[in-house]
């Protein structure tokens, strides 16, 4: 239905058709505003809106990268209830720890091949520190210096941080110069510190997340945030997350794009923590697009919501997709994603997308267009 029509409905909630005037004029949207969105809103009038936003942005495009996943190893010395893929040094019989030589190589698998980025993400071990990285870092630019190195959440930063005796200042510095091109955001879960204190108390907190956040858009860096819900938050702990993303992203202007990540209760300590439907997945996204009016572009990880919500998720706000990945990845399965081969060809993810009615558009880390396809 066209958003005019849709305003024009008489049997609209007056303080809906507000929220919704205001998204028509490109004004900004109140914190309160956006807890009405999700407590009132249903799924056609927030898509309505989401879809308004996504094509003011960004047209009919979707977006794709030509990636690769490393994770070099999943032992952690965190314990997060949520987290099904981490393993302590205890039971590390069943985890992996790869070493520089094994990492190296992963990235030499890829030559030859077209992609663009080389995502790096795993657990915090305790001997992999900020100088293992460093190095390893160096070799693959050294190896590959046109590859972007997209890695390390917040909480690997921190931890390897802390443990070197550097400032965040000092180790962002240091990373950024031996090769890290930009972070992936992860980490964030949910900023409120009363949730953060049930779920991951271990971990760096919220403003620690933020702060490494910040110091890398001042090095020039332009990465990611993210969001876990679907658990124990509720709305309004959903829209604190977004209103400090979206403070933050007024000050530095160096996100490139918000994701929000669903909590899966597949083994882990929160597993009687029921998962959230489709329909509230699709309504996070559609009010993150809202709501985050200064971040360019909204992410679905289509391996964790499966290829069908991926595809749905397009007309409520997002415009990326992630990329075709490979199947090697693992924090997706294991977390009990609702695709457990995580791979897709780009004819696979470009079909996908034209399903959909979208234009695909292949694109490196930072939104550079790379090829255009089904114009």
């Amino acid at each position: 239905m066209n958003l005019n029509t849709l305003l024009e409905d008489t049997n609209l909630d007056n303080s809906l058709r507000s929220i919704g005037q205001k998204v028509l004029k490109a004004e900004r949207i109140t914190f309160d505003e956006g807890v009405q969105l999700f407590e009132k809103g249903d799924l056609g009038f927030l898509g309505a809106l989401a879809n308004h936003v996504r094509e003011r942005k960004n047209g009919n495009q979707t977006f794709f990268n030509r990636n690769f996943h490393i994770e070099p190893t999943n032992i952690c010395v965190f314990s997060c209830k949520f987290c099904s893929y981490s393993r302590t040094l205890k039971n590390r019989e069943e985890g992996w720890e790869l070493s520089a030589e094994q990492i190296l190589q992963k990235v030499k698998d890829y030559d030859g091949k077209p992609v663009t980025e080389v995502h790096i993400v795993g657990g915090v071990h305790p001997k992999m520190d900020m100088y293992y990285f460093i190095d390893i870092l160096k070799q693959i630019k050294a190896h590959r210096p046109d590859l972007h190195i997209k890695g390390f959440t917040a909480v690997e930063l921190d931890y390897m941080f802390r443990k070197a005796k550097v400032s965040t200042e000092e180790g962002m510095k240091l990373m950024h110069e031996a090769g890290l091109d930009s972070l992936p955001g992860g980490g964030a879960e949910i900023f409120d510190e009363d949730i953060r204190n049930i779920i991951c108390a271990d971990k760096c907190s919220s403003d620690v997340w933020l702060k490494i956040h910040e110091t890398a858009h001042n090095l020039g860096m332009h990465i990611n945030a993210t969001m876990l819900y679907g658990h124990i938050e509720n709305y309004t702990h959903r829209i604190d997350h977004m209103e400090r993303l979206r403070q933050l992203q007024d000050k530095t202007k160096g996100f490139n794009t918000f994701i929000p990540l669903k909590f899966r209760n597949g083994d882990n300590e929160m597993s009687s923590t029921p998962e959230v439907t489709v329909i509230e997945d699709l309504k996070t996204y559609a009010v993150s697009r809202i709501y985050l009016d200064n971040f360019n572009h909204v992410k679905a990880y289509w391996p964790m919501i499966g290829r069908s919500t991926a595809q749905l998720s397009q007309a409520f706000g997002v415009d990326d997709l992630d990329g075709t990945i490979d199947d090697t990845t693992k924090i997706y399965s294991m977390a009990g994603a609702e695709d457990q081969n995580p791979a897709l060809t780009t004819e696979q993810l470009v079909t996908l997308i034209k399903e959909s009615g979208r234009q695909a558009v292949e694109r490196d880390t930072l939104y550079n267009v790379v090829s255009l396809f089904n114009e």
